[in-house]
């Protein structure tokens, strides 16, 4: 980013999380440049290290000074471009800030990869072979994952995202009114992919598909993600979180409020220490998406139901580290017609 483009993820210490993952998300390198009234780089607001600060509890009203990267990786406005290249390679990082004598910011390297994903190995798995119960009469002669947003099914629009970061093998499980699905998406070669279809005779659960997928052979790490679930998450910060963090399974969270409509009294036996007006808490629940390593997957017996919270149970009592990934991205469960409704007014 040697051209003027680099100016547009600069901003202020004072800007809070919330603005600052708006600059983010509408970039291509996943990352902001903080510096103050002088130019001067004070630090980087990467992806993950808004993660980690939500992980942390840290509210996205706090300051990006709150969170961000002090000491970040940088070169001389003078440097070569081979030893940016072995600056990235040896502290394994994407972005580069150049800086002037004076520690003022003049521009960014970036690795092309990010603007041109290259090609995944690991393999997608999709599931789309519920009943859509909630969603009736709209999936008695169609699947949840098939209804429209849009001018394209929900499953379509989840595709795309994947196809447009850069992975190429799918699965997809199928059940209920599987031709429909099947049909639609054929083998993948109208998105130069490959498609194949994972059918279960019955319903197995949330994660009793994965025990009837075909062997991979690549041992790389799968996603998988329900096929009501719309979002733009980044799924390639997403392996790379999972790689890094050595983690078996990892979980995508989303952060849930749930406000207490009344005064919580707070007591001691029966002394009253305080109310407390509607408090909100605030909860990560499961957001219906996962990367699972080969080791993991081995786990799911053939043609048994299990759901996920199971699976996630079962790798944790047998000592596989499972990790948490935070989504701030858009995201949306089309679970109830208020789900769906919301999805319409507001599309991926």
């Amino acid at each position: 980013m040697l051209d003027e483009s680099w100016r547009r993820i600069v901003i202020p210490p004072s800007l809070t999380i919330e603005d600052a993952l708006k600059v983010i998300d509408a970039g291509a390198v996943r990352i902001t440049l903080v510096v103050d009234v002088n130019g001067v780089l004070l630090g980087t607001l990467s992806d993950g290290d808004v993660r980690r600060s939500i992980i942390a509890r840290m509210p996205l009203s706090a300051k990006v000074e709150q969170a961000m990267n002090r000491n970040p990786r940088t070169a001389a406005a003078s440097a070569s471009r081979e030893s940016v290249l072995r600056l990235m390679e040896q502290n394994d990082v994407l972005v580069v800030p150049l800086v002037d004598e004076e520690g003022r910011l003049v521009g960014v390297h970036n690795l092309k990869e990010l603007l041109e994903p290259a090609t995944s190995d690991s393999s997608v798995f999709l599931m789309a072979g519920g009943f859509g119960t909630r969603l009736r009469p709209l999936t008695e002669a169609c699947p949840k994952p098939m209804l429209k947003l849009g001018n394209k099914p929900i499953l379509e629009t989840t595709l795309d995202s994947f196809v447009n970061a850069g992975f190429r093998r799918f699965f997809i499980s199928v059940h209920y009114l599987a031709e429909t699905i099947k049909n639609h998406f054929g083998n993948g070669e109208r998105w130069g992919v490959e498609i194949e279809y994972v059918e279960e005779e019955q319903p197995l659960g949330t994660a009793g598909a994965l025990g009837l997928l075909p062997s991979l052979s690549d041992a790389q790490p799968l996603i998988m993600m329900n096929g009501d679930v719309i979002s733009s998450v980044d799924f390639r910060a997403l392996l790379a979180f999972h790689t890094n963090h050595n983690a078996a399974l990892t979980v995508c969270v989303r952060e849930y409020d749930l406000q207490v409509p009344y005064g919580v009294v707070q007591a001691s036996d029966h002394k009253v220490e305080g109310i407390i007006e509607k408090p909100v808490q605030t909860f990560f629940v499961n957001a219906g998406i996962y990367v699972l390593s080969p080791e993991v997957i081995a786990r799911v017996p053939k043609n048994t139901r299990i759901d996920m919270p199971d699976l996630v149970s079962d790798a944790i009592a047998a000592g596989y580290d499972v990790a948490m990934f935070p989504i701030h991205e858009y995201w949306l469960d089309i679970g109830r017609f208020d789900d769906f409704n919301r999805a319409l007014a507001k599309p991926l």
